[in-house]
């Protein structure tokens, strides 16, 4: 399995990208392992904001729907908009052209509280 070291994850195998006070956010390739065959992502929450750990969306695969879960606080800003089309690139490329949302992160230390490569790394593994 591959976990770039310069991101950051979650128990719920959401992975976070910081630049700035904005962040992309997806599912790490264990999670879209597990799930198989992506044929549908389910985001409607652009410009409104979670609190960290609320669901902010479904993934749905060829045999189950998975919530996705927000790393930290904040207020999505986008949705990736070649997922309605082809959600089969969270399989292909989830660490690139399958990333699911933008968002503007309410409180930027609270991204450093989430897993490095090495720990999500040991946490499935």
């Amino acid at each position: 399995m591959n976990y770039p070291s310069h991101l950051q994850y979650t128990k719920d195998h959401e992975w976070i990208k910081l630049e700035g006070d904005t962040a992309t956010i997806g599912i790490t390739d264990f999670a879209q392992h597990e799930l198989g065959d992506i044929v549908y992502i389910d985001i409607n929450s652009v410009g409104k904001s979670f609190a960290a750990e609320e669901i902010f969306g479904t993934v749905e695969a060829v045999k189950t729907v998975s919530d996705l879960f927000l790393p930290v606080a904040g207020t999505v800003l986008e949705v990736n908009p070649a997922l309605e089309s082809n959600p089969e690139l969270v399989n292909s490329d989830p660490y690139g052209e399958g990333w699911m949302i933008k968002m503007k992160v309410g409180e930027v230390a609270d991204v450093a509280k989430l897993m490095n490569a090495t720990a999500y790394a040991a946490l499935v593994d």
